[in-house]
């Protein structure tokens, strides 16, 4: 899919209401599962332990860190659009944030996001995007949320 691109304020007002886009699928692996563990310190068993996970976890082996879903939000919304002629862009923050289904080690997913208010704040463009990261061949999302973004256009 084409990212779609944004050169202003007007521009991005214009897809209110509008679905964004769609990433494409990543897959999430148990190596990129341990080193997330190893960089948060979380190394609970259910995400690393593959014999227990296998014995022991109703999913039947590992699964990832709600946080590391939430972490690759940013890469995947690059993949999305692209705003042109910002100074910066701003995280402000997740509202509404709910981990609605674990991600199973070997797992795709995907962002699906919508652009769900838009306002200008004194010539700061503030962005609230709801989003859903699905995971491939689940009926339900992995993650889902408001995430608000500011840009600073120049």
């Amino acid at each position: 899919m084409e990212k779609l691109v944004i050169n202003s304020y007007e521009e991005f007002a214009a897809h209110l209401g509008e679905e964004l886009g769609v990433s494409d699928w990543m897959e999430i692996d148990q190596d990129r599962i341990n080193r997330f563990a190893d960089a948060t310190l979380d190394h609970q068993w259910i995400h690393v332990d593959e014999e227990r996970a296998r014995r022991e976890s109703p999913y039947g082996g590992t699964i990832a860190h709600g946080y590391l879903t939430l972490s690759l939000l940013p890469h995947l919304w690059e993949e999305i659009l692209q705003v042109n002629n910002i100074k910066m862009l701003v995280n402000y923050g997740i509202e509404k944030l709910r981990f609605v289904h674990a991600v199973p080690t070997g797992s795709r997913i995907r962002l699906v996001a919508k652009l769900y208010n838009i306002s200008n704040l004194r010539g700061i463009c503030k962005t609230e995007i709801s989003f859903k990261i699905e995971i491939e061949n689940q009926r339900k999302p992995a993650l889902e949320g408001t995430a608000i973004f500011l840009y600073y256009f120049e």
